[in-house]
């Protein structure tokens, strides 16, 4: 079993109001987020969606190299990257769609079991569990020359 630590201090209202994240490892470390970073366009500071994706594509990137063990293949490297959309919903937002695109080096594997393992990991990885309510999860895996 494992149990990992995220905190937010948030501090004023809605729109004006700023927040810091921290997570128990130090790798955010009191970084900042509020309104603008989340739906203007201020880069200094993070937002949940973005955080999340990293999540999910670190999640699939690990499902998938460890799938590849278990086959008898060694990843020589994965590139993920997650794209997460917040649209506004009635009088809130939802995370309506996920697309992840991974790209693998992992030499002797053919394009047909390369898609079952990496289909397969993106629906067997924790964070997919955990974001089964979001209406669409894209996969396009692409396999590169090793």
């Amino acid at each position: 079993m494992s149990e990992k630590t995220a905190s937010v201090h948030w501090e004023g209202r809605g729109k004006e109001g700023r927040g810091q994240i921290s997570t128990e490892t130090g790798a955010l470390e009191s970084h900042p987020y509020g309104f603008a970073s989340r739906f203007g366009d201020d880069r200094r500071g993070t937002n949940p969606e973005e955080i999340l994706g990293a999540a999910h594509a670190a999640c699939l990137t690990m499902a998938f190299s460890f799938a590849c063990d278990k086959a008898g293949f060694a990843t020589a490297l994965v590139d993920t990257q997650a794209k997460v959309r917040l649209v506004k919903q009635g009088e809130g937002f939802v995370i309506d769609r996920i697309a992840l695109t991974l790209k693998a080096t992992v030499p002797g594997l053919d394009e047909a079991l390369f898609q079952e393992i990496a289909h397969n990991a993106k629906r067997d990885c924790p964070l997919s569990k955990a974001l089964a309510s979001v209406p669409e999860i894209a996969l396009q895996a692409t396999l590169e020359a090793s």
